[in-house]
């Protein structure tokens, strides 16, 4: 058993003597990087929880029109798009109370609660007989795919070296194109093979089985240990994931901060507004722009921007795939090296000048071969610089600029926005290009890349190779 202990106390558990020997060996422990292989197993296993959401965001494209045959919905087009969009109700609830379940249970055992779900839902749609199955399933798939990714960026920012964070972090988004990928790849012989969607939906049991026996010999995170006074059980931890030598000097690093903010209850209103507004906003409105640069769109659109230039949409879907998974290695590259707030930048201006590529595409002054050409290319150039940034950064930066006492919910609430914009987007986006047409609607999603890179640059830090103490201190000094 574990004896909880105030803030205060933790921070006096480092006596005099002890302290003064982290500051004349604390330059030797800065300057000496730990192995990035302890922590990379663990960060490996959580990004599981990454390809999962890829693979059933993807999962029934394909097989949706045996789907529908099956099933008896053949031709209904509201019910199509509910099989497709049911999931987004159901990671909007799991997204709104992830904070809430990470900060209760811990890290771990959130993965665990999102493994669970996802494992109910696509059995539930595997053996189903009609379309209610169909949709109760991927909603409550859709629960586990909307506690995930907020467990995910929380466990890989806490658990992560801070000269690897930002490289770790890349891992979600990558994981996220192999599971979309992996989903287009399983349901290819669905017209050949009689029931082969419902093989699709148990094919996904697998990784979400793997992820939920796995985390049972993963490392807790040692920030919700110390937050919740396991301070000798974090130690532990930071022992496994950065080794001996660095365990004392990362617990020390911890101490610095949460003094007098021994409550763990964090009311929702304290993220509204008060010294905590200012980082919260930021975070939403990133996410609000990453959605409003219109990427699902074109995720959407694509399809039929290919068969315009006499391309099946399986193809179409390898190329975006392609575009989408070497963006995201790219920026595994870059992102300790260049910093996220100049890869935020280059990314959102880099899909303004795709977009205008688009709107030059359906200019009536372009030749018809020609448009073709600029319309695919404009596309594939979106969907690797969104990649490049847009695309991974908000979900590694956020988790790093909130503090370590409101993080978990923080990123429940800014999830939450992206769930919500995501919906209207895709509900609407058919409908908005039926009545601006192409030209005006991809104006007005440049417009948007455009207002991104200015709030970048106006209100994004930059976090490379900074702690997370570090950076909670430089954006909320201590009162």
């Amino acid at each position: 058993m574990y004896k909880r202990m105030s803030s205060r106390d933790r921070s006096s558990t480092f006596d005099v003597e002890e302290t003064t020997a982290l500051v004349q060996n604390g330059t030797e422990v800065e300057n000496t990087n730990p192995s990035w292989k302890l922590s990379f197993p663990h960060v490996l296993v959580a990004t599981l929880s990454s390809f999962l959401f890829g693979y059933h965001l993807g999962v029934v494209n394909e097989p949706l029109e045996s789907i529908s045959l099956d099933l008896g919905f053949n031709g209904n087009t509201l019910a199509e798009g509910l099989v497709v969009s049911m999931c987004l109700g159901g990671a909007f609830i799991g997204s709104t109370l992830s904070g809430w379940i990470a900060d209760g249970v811990g890290r771990r055992r959130a993965f665990q609660l999102c493994a669970l779900p996802m494992i109910i839902g696509a059995s539930i749609s595997a053996t189903t007989r009609n379309l209610i199955g169909m949709l109760l399933g991927r909603f409550v798939v859709g629960t586990g795919m909307g506690l995930g990714p907020t467990v995910a960026a929380l466990y890989v920012t806490e658990v992560s070296p801070p000269f690897v964070r930002g490289t770790y972090g890349a891992f979600i988004q990558i994981a996220t194109c192999l599971g979309l990928m992996g989903s287009l790849l399983i349901g290819i012989p669905v017209k050949e093979i009689a029931g082969w969607w419902r093989i699709c939906f148990w094919v996904s049991i697998v990784p979400a089985a793997i992820l939920c026996l796995a985390m049972v010999f993963c490392a807790e995170s040692p920030h919700w240990l110390y937050k919740k006074g396991r301070t000798a059980e974090a130690e532990a931890e930071f022992e496994k994931l950065l080794g001996g030598s660095h365990v004392k000097f990362s617990l020390a690093e911890l101490s610095k901060l949460d003094r007098g903010d021994d409550g763990d209850i964090v009311k929702f209103e304290e993220l509204l507004y008060g010294r905590h507004f200012r980082v919260v906003f930021i975070g939403s409105t990133l996410f609000a722009l990453q959605q409003l640069s219109g990427i699902n769109a074109i995720f959407y659109f694509s399809s039929s921007v290919f068969k315009s230039a006499g391309l099946s949409s399986g193809l179409a879907n390898v190329f975006v795939g392609i575009a989408n998974l070497s963006g995201s290695v790219v920026a595994m590259v870059l992102m300790d090296k260049l910093g996220r707030k100049a890869l935020l930048q280059w990314s959102f201006f880099s899909m303004a000048v795709s977009m205008a590529i688009q709107v030059a595409a359906s200019s009536s002054y372009i030749p018809g071969s020609a448009a073709l050409y600029l319309s695919v290319g404009g596309m594939l150039m979106f969907v690797l610089t969104f990649a490049l940034g847009a695309g991974p950064v908000p979900s590694l930066l956020l988790p790093e600029i909130f503090p370590s006492r409101i993080r978990a919910k923080a990123m429940a609430v800014c999830m939450s926005v992206h769930w919500v914009i995501n919906f209207f987007v895709g509900l609407l986006f058919l409908r908005l290009l039926e009545q601006l047409g192409p030209q005006l609607l991809y104006s007005i999603f440049g417009t948007f890349c455009l207002m991104a890179v200015a709030f970048v640059k106006r209100n994004v830090v930059e976090t490379k190779g900074k702690s997370l103490q570090e950076i909670e201190i430089a954006l909320l000094p201590q009162e």
